[in-house]
C-alpha cells in the first residue's frame, strides 16, 4: 500500500506493463513451439514429397531395366513386341508420369544407309537418320509408344548429336546401368510447345563379357512438371511450393516448379538419385499467419486482463488518494478550529481587557452615572465600528481612511463643520486599527463637546504619511472652534490617548491643548499580522 500511496500514477502503469509483459512471453513461447511443430511438419512433408518423386523414378528405371532384359534375349525387337512392352507402362498406376517411351537401334560407322533402306521397308517412310552420324555408333528412333506422341522428325532421330543426351547414354553404356540426363527440351503435341524435363536411358546388349556389342538404347521421357505433379498425386503437398533441380549440371536451373517460391534461407532442401543422378527437391513452406490462433487468443486475454487490472489498481490508488486527501482536510478543518479557537479566546481577552480599561478609567473620571453611562456606551461603540471594518477584512489589514471615516462618520454630513481627511493609502495590523480608532473617537468627542466640532463653522483636519517604512504619522488639528483654556482638569480621554494607545501602538502620543485647538500626533507602526499556523501556532497579530 505504501507504493500505492506514494506513485499513485505509475502503479497502474507498472502493473499493465508487467501483466502486458507476461502476455508477450506467453505468446512469445507459444510461438517457439509452433515454429517449431511447423518446421517438424515441413519437413515431414518435404521428405514425403521427395519420397514420392524418387519412387516414381525408381518404379520406371525398373520396369525400363526389365524391358531393356526382355529386349536383349529377342534376336529381333519388331514394332509389335515394342509397343505391347510400351503399353503396360501406361497401364500401371504407379509408373504414370512419364513421356514417350522410344527404343533407338545401335547403327555402326558405314551400315547407316542400309539402316535406312530396311526401315523404309518395314513402313516408316522417308525415313533418314538425323543428323548425318560422322564416323560414329549412331542411335536413330526406331519405335515411339504412344503413336499419337510423335512429332515431325522424331523418327531417325540421333539422340547421340545432343550433348546432354549423349552424356546421360554414354554413361549407361559404361555403366551398364539406367542413366538419367541433364535438363533437355521435349518437343510436345500441345499448343504451349517444348516442356522442359529429362529423359532415361537403359543400355541393351547382345551377348557378354568381352564380346558383348551394344543393341540399342530403351529410354523414357519425362516432362518435369508432369512428373512433379503425378509423383505428389491430387494433394499437390497442400500449398507447398516445390522445385525439381539438377544437381549435377553446371547451372542449378529447376526443371520445373509449382507454388509460391520462397527465400532460399526459408526453403527445405533434400537431395535424391534419379537413375544415378543427383536431383535437389526443394521445398517452399506456405506462407503462415502472423500468430497462431492460441497465441491471438492469449494475448486478447492478457491485454484484457492487463486492461482490467489497470482499471482496478487506478480505481484503488485514486480511492487511496481520496482517502489521503480526505484525512488531511479532517487533520486541516481540526486545526483550523483549534487556531481559531485559540484566536478568538485571544481577541476575546484583548477586548475584554479594553473595554475593563475604559470601565475602570471611566468610573475614575466621573461621578455622575448618566456621564458613566454615556461615555462607557460611545466607547464600546468605537471598539464595535472598529471591529467591524476588521470583520469586513477579515481580520486582515484595514486602511486607516477607512478607520478614520468610520469614528467621524456622525459628524461628516453636518454643514456646519469642515472634516478634511488625506494622506496615502496605508494598511494596518487589527490590534493597532483598533487603537487607533479609540483614539480617534475620543478627540472627535471630545471636538464635539468642546472643540471644533462644538460650534459652526469649526474645521478639523486629519492627516497622515509615511515617515518611515514601517512608521506613519497621523496628525489631528482642530481650529476654528472655541479657545481652550490654559487651566483645564484632565478628563478620561486625555489618560486614553497617552497611556492605553500610547501603550498599545508602542509609540508615545503628542497630544496638545492649544489655544486656537487641540492637537494630536501619533505614530503608528505599519505591521502585516502573521498568518495562521495550522499546526498549533498562534492565528492573527497578537
Amino acid at each position: 500500500m505504501r507504493w500505492y500511496l506514494r506513485f499513485p500514477r505509475a502503479m497502474p502503469v507498472g502493473i499493465f506493463l508487467l501483466v502486458s509483459a507476461i502476455t508477450g512471453l506467453s505468446v512469445y513461447a507459444i510461438e517457439q513451439v509452433e515454429t517449431q511443430r511447423a518446421e517438424a511438419l515441413n519437413r515431414q512433408i518435404a521428405l514425403s514429397a521427395s519420397s514420392a518423386m524418387e519412387r516414381l523414378a525408381s518404379a520406371n528405371t525398373v520396369y525400363l531395366r526389365a524391358g531393356a532384359v526382355l529386349m536383349s534375349m529377342q534376336p529381333r525387337m519388331n514394332s509389335t513386341g515394342f509397343h505391347e512392352f510400351a503399353a503396360q507402362l501406361d497401364r500401371d498406376a504407379s509408373l504414370r508420369g512419364g513421356g514417350a517411351v522410344a527404343w533407338m537401334q545401335a547403327v555402326e560407322p558405314g551400315a547407316a544407309a542400309a539402316m535406312e533402306d530396311k526401315a523404309r521397308a518395314d513402313g516408316l517412310a522417308g525415313f533418314t537418320i538425323h543428323p548425318a552420324p560422322q564416323g560414329r555408333v549412331a542411335l536413330p528412333v526406331i519405335f515411339v509408344h504412344p503413336v499419337d506422341a510423335v512429332q515431325p522428325g522424331v523418327y531417325g532421330y540421333d539422340p547421340m548429336s545432343d550433348p546432354v543426351r549423349r552424356d546421360a547414354i554414354e554413361r549407361a553404356v559404361r555403366s551398364g546401368r539406367p542413366s538419367a540426363s541433364g535438363p533437355v527440351q521435349l518437343q510436345s503435341a500441345s499448343a504451349s510447345g517444348p516442356r522442359t524435363g529429362f529423359g532415361i536411358f537403359v543400355p541393351v546388349f547382345d551377348g557378354s563379357g568381352a564380346e558383348r556389342r551394344l543393341v540399342g538404347v530403351l529410354a523414357r521421357a519425362f516432362n518435369a512438371q508432369g512428373f512433379i505433379e503425378a509423383a505428389l498425386g491430387d494433394d499437390r503437398a497442400r500449398g507447398y511450393g516445390i522445385a525439381l533441380i539438377d544437381e549435377a549440371s553446371s547451372r542449378l536451373v529447376p526443371l520445373a516448379q509449382m507454388g509460391r517460391q520462397v527465400g532460399e534461407g526459408h526453403r527445405i532442401v533434400t537431395r535424391v538419385m534419379f537413375a544415378d543422378r543427383p536431383m535437389r527437391i526443394e521445398i517452399s513452406p506456405p506462407e503462415g499467419s502472423t500468430l497462431s490462433n492460441l497465441s491471438l487468443l492469449t494475448l486478447l486475454f492478457g491485454m484484457m486482463a492487463a486492461a482490467l487490472l489497470l482499471v482496478v489498481a487506478r480505481l484503488v490508488t485514486q480511492q487511496a488518494a481520496e482517502d489521503r486527501a480526505a484525512l488531511a482536510w479532517f487533520e486541516e478543518q481540526a486545526s483550523i478550529r483549534n487556531s481559531l479557537t485559540r484566536e478568538l479566546n485571544h481577541r476575546v481577552k484583548n477586548t475584554l481587557a479594553n473595554v475593563l480599561s475604559i470601565v475602570t478609567l471611566t468610573r475614575r473620571r466621573t461621578d455622575d452615572i448618566d456621564d458613566f453611562v454615556t461615555g462607557l456606551i460611545g466607547r464600546v461603540r468605537a471598539l464595535s465600528a472598529t471591529h467591524d471594518l476588521l470583520t469586513q477584512s477579515e481580520w486582515g489589514t484595514t486602511p486607516i481612511r477607512a478607520v478614520v471615516g468610520a469614528e467621524l462618520a456622525p459628524y461628516a454630513h453636518d454643514a456646519d463643520h469642515v472634516l478634511d481627511m488625506r494622506g496615502p493609502n496605508v494598511e494596518l495590523a487589527p490590534n493597532d486599527a483598533l487603537s487607533l480608532g479609540l483614539a480617534i473617537h475620543e478627540l472627535a468627542t471630545n471636538a464635539s463637546k468642546y472643540g471644533a466640532l462644538s460650534v459652526a463653522g469649526g474645521r478639523v483636519e486629519i492627516c497622515w504619511e509615511m515617515i518611515t517604512d514601517k512608521l506613519a504619522r497621523i496628525e489631528w488639528t482642530e481650529s476654528g472652534g472655541p479657545v481652550v483654556p490654559e487651566l483645564r482638569r484632565r478628563g478620561f480621554g486625555t489618560e486614553l490617548i497617552e497611556k492605553i494607545v500610547a501603550h498599545e501602538l508602542k509609540n508615545p502620543v503628542d497630544l496638545r491643548f492649544l489655544p486656537e485647538g487641540v492637537s494630536c500626533s501619533l505614530v503608528v507602526p505599519v505591521r502585516t499580522p502573521a498568518p495562521f499556523q495550522l499546526r498549533g501556532g498562534q492565528g492573527g497579530e497578537g
